[in-house]
């Protein structure tokens, strides 16, 4: 049986959807991925530089949550998506865990992560910072129906065994390695069965921010962060700048996670009243 086959019979993929126009053509949403590998290390990073990058992307209606020790959780999100409805793809994301401004953080928006997505009381989300692509739909379709801050670039997705590589490209240095805006390597160890983390990226399109659900099965496993590290090339790309000054150079994830299984829907966004 075909893929397309299986999906119109799994219900988590026979949903509705609805054609949007972009530049590069229609898509339908939600956008659906059937067999994705990703990668997320998460960091622990001081409060103070996580607030200065998101006062430099312009970001006034949210602060950093997820708090630890005067520290933010930041989240390096790396994906090959095999089989997708706009196609396949790589991609990276830089975001921050926030919440809406005049949301006291709490302990509880840690846990949020492992909720519901569909909740309308659910405050936790993410803002992305930067998200590489590997093709140009998929650049177009995210920058044009969301607002996300996608650019192309080349990503490699390297994983054998127990050892892991994400390499993101300079675009306008392709062939000078030294000049990647970041390579993440080093070897995963042994790791224990996790959850499936659905997601709410919070986006501004249009001149109006947007609320977006990211539904999500499959789970993962969970492998302490040491193993890895984060190596910021000699690139001027803004996207390295800013993880140089978030104190990511050369730095190791608190925890990272892995699975080969990721499924997900990425919806349309809702308007934030």
């Amino acid at each position: 049986m075909s893929a397309i086959a299986l999906t119109q019979t799994d219900p988590f993929f026979n949903v509705a959807t609805k054609a949007v126009s972009t530049s590069e053509g229609p898509v339908e949403l939600p956008i659906l991925y059937r067999n994705v590998r990703n990668l997320d290390a998460f960091f622990l990073v001081d409060r103070m530089r996580v607030q200065a990058a998101l006062d430099e992307a312009d970001t006034p209606n949210f602060q950093p949550t997820c708090k630890w020790s005067g520290k933010v959780l930041i989240a390096l999100a790396c994906f090959e998506y095999l089989d997708t409805t706009i196609g396949p793809y790589n991609e990276i994301g830089l975001a921050v865990a926030v919440v809406r401004k005049g949301v006291k953080p709490r302990l509880g928006h840690w846990l949020q992560a492992l909720g519901n997505v569909e909740n309308p009381n659910r405050e936790m989300g993410f803002f992305v910072l930067y998200m590489p692509v590997t093709t140009t739909t998929a650049c177009t379709a995210g920058r044009e129906i969301w607002g996300f801050p996608k650019f192309v670039s080349p990503i490699d997705f390297d994983r054998a065994g127990s050892s892991a590589r994400i390499r993101l490209a300079d675009p306008d240095h392709l062939d000078d390695a030294s000049r990647a805006i970041m390579d993440l390597s080093g070897n995963l160890g042994v790791g224990i069965p996790g959850p499936s983390i659905s997601l709410i990226l919070y986006t501004q399109h249009e001149e109006q921010w947007l609320r977006t659900a990211i539904n999500v099965r499959g789970g993962s496993r969970l492998h302490a962060g040491g193993g890895l590290k984060l190596k910021i090339g000699i690139s001027a790309h803004p996207m390295a700048r800013t993880m140089i000054n978030l104190g990511l150079q050369g730095a190791s994830p608190m925890i990272a996670t892995y699975t080969d299984t990721f499924q997900s829907r990425l919806n349309g966004g809702c308007s934030l009243s």
